[in-house]
Formats: structure tokens, sequence, C-alpha cells
């Protein structure tokens, strides 16, 4: 049995890592803040013996002193979540980013503990040529439009720790989400499944930004988690980054379409501009497809549900919530 460190237990993500951790019969140790986090997302995880949880900021360096001191694995997750919220605090993106990094990585070197990172697909910023690579070049916009700034410090992340590998030898390892998705997601930072399931199921307007062209590729959350725990006990993966992803493409538009057909809707699809939701000269990626070969190769990793899969998933969870 290990003892498990994750920080940003109490997210989304967060909150089935631990589930599928607790699963495995491993002690699990959660810290969130609850900024974006919620108390609900672990509420079913509180009577097990094996879980404990911390409502406390990572920056609380004693407190993540001990908790790292006692752990097996530390798994980051902590960071805020969602573009709504990200254009929204642009202070407390970029510091909690920077300076969280740090203190995770720097106590994780302290005690020698194997780390997995928890990136992005943003740090392609608007790359689109084809499928992206984890080697690919990226393309950032302005430092004056702060759609950028949470990219940017996901890219000092990854800087910071292939650095702590190279040099200090601490076994880490990267990972770039893309669109993960399932039950429990709330839409309320922005993320546009549960947005637009919601909105479906209530026969309101489904607002889709600009002409609706842009496209995405949606994970499950359960081949996110299970992906991540065979990362980061394969020691081929210390030292690199890693797409986790589904290769699978759809446009949003497309996915307004396929959730009202799904849900047997009667809303409208509206267009809305970007500056409209998210103010002037904001910038979207107009496409974000990972390429997961590499990961493929390492460890068999192959996305289990299709969009409509993961989105019958979705619609059910909604469903009793919503009546």
């Amino acid at each position: 049995m290990k003892k498990i460190l994750i920080t940003g237990g109490a997210g989304f993500i967060g909150s089935y890592l631990a589930e599928e951790l607790l699963r495995q019969g491993n002690e699990v140790v959660v810290i969130d803040n609850l900024a974006t986090g919620r108390k609900a997302n672990i509420k079913h995880l509180r009577s097990n013996d094996l879980f404990t949880v911390h409502y406390h900021t990572i920056l609380n360096r004693t407190l993540m002193d001990d908790l790292v001191f006692q752990c097996d694995e530390v798994y980051h997750l902590a960071a805020p979540v969602g573009v709504k919220w990200i254009i929204e605090h642009p202070v407390q993106t970029i510091l909690e980013n920077i300076r969280g990094i740090d203190t995770v990585l720097d106590l994780a070197n302290k005690y020698q503990k194997k780390i997995l990172i928890s990136s992005s697909s943003e740090v392609y910023g608007k790359h689109i040529e084809h499928t992206l690579r984890e080697d690919d070049n990226r393309v950032m916009g302005s430092v004056r439009n702060h759609r950028w700034a949470y990219a940017n410090t996901k890219t000092l992340d990854e800087f910071l720790a292939l650095a702590y590998y190279k040099e200090k030898k601490l076994p880490t390892v990267i990972v770039r989400l893309f669109n993960t998705i399932g039950p429990r997601q709330t839409g309320q930072y922005g993320m546009v499944v549960p947005k637009f399931v919601k909105k479906a199921l209530q026969g309101e307007p489904i607002s889709v930004y600009g002409d609706g062209t842009q496209s995405r590729s949606f994970t499950h959350v359960d081949d996110v988690v299970k992906a991540m725990i065979s990362l980061i006990r394969n020691p081929k993966a210390y030292g690199d980054v890693f797409n986790i992803g589904n290769g699978e493409e759809i446009t949003i538009l497309e996915l307004a379409k396929l959730v009202k057909k799904k849900t047997n809707s009667s809303s409208k699809i509206e267009f809305v501009s970007y500056d409209q939701a998210y103010g002037e000269g904001f910038e979207d990626m107009q496409r974000r497809t990972p390429d997961i070969t590499k990961i493929k190769e390492l460890i068999g990793y192959k996305p289990t549900l299709d969009i409509e899969g993961m989105l019958d998933q979705i619609i059910e969870y909604y469903k009793p919530k919503i009546s």
C-alpha cells in the first residue's frame, strides 16, 4: 500500500484520481483550497478510513513539508481551471501556478518523492497545423492578452519540472490534458460540455462562442486518471512529457447539435461573440487535438469512450439534478 498526496484533490479530476487510488487500496491525502474545487466532489470518499483531506493552500509550506515527507507519490493537480475563471482572476492565476510549482517541486526534491505534474493543452497556444505532438513548437499570443497567461505559467511549470529531473534527478512526469470531461464536472468556470448539457436539459438557449468552427477533442476522466497512475509508476516516463487525450475531433457547433439531439431538447443554438463572452480582444485556440502516439507506445494507452458515450454518461448524471 502506498501513501499518496494529491494537490487540488477536491477538483473534478483530482476527486476521480483519489477515488481510483483508494479503489486500488492506497492511502490518499488531499489538499485543496476550494478556489475551484468542491467539497461535494469528495463527499463520498470521506467515510473511507484511508482518505484524509486538508482544506488549505499548497502555499502553506509547513503543512506541505509534512504531507510530502509522509507520502510515497505526489500528484500535482492544484491550479486555477476554466477560461472564465482565469480571465477574471489573472493575478491569482499567475501567482498560484508559479508559487505552487516552486513549493511542490522543492519539497518533492527534498524528500526524493516521485511526482506527476498536471499541465495543459493550453501550452500549445495557437498551434493548428496538425494534431499536437509533445515536441511541437508553441504559438503564443501577445502578453497584453491575459488569455495566454495561464498557458505560459503552465509552460514554466514544465520547464521547472524538467530542470529538476535534469539537475537533481527527481523522478518527474509531466502530462498535458486535453478537455477532460465526465460526471461531476461543473460548467461554472466555462467548461463547455456540462454547460451545454444543462442548458439543453433546461430547454434554454445553448450559447456557442464565435462561429462554432473551433474544434476540440474530449477525454473521459477515468481514462485520464488511469493513465496518470500508469505513468508515475513507469521509470521510462521520468523526465518526459505526455499528451493524455482522445484523437477524436469535433467542432463546438457539432457538439451543441449532438447534445441537443441526445437530450431531445427544444433549446435554440445561439452564437455569441468572444468579445461579448470574455471581453474585447479575446483569442481562442481554433483547434486542439492531441497526437497520443507517445503514450500509446509506452503504456498501451487507449481511450475507452467516444464523445457519444461520454455525453450519455454526463446527461444521465445531470437529468435528475435538473428535474
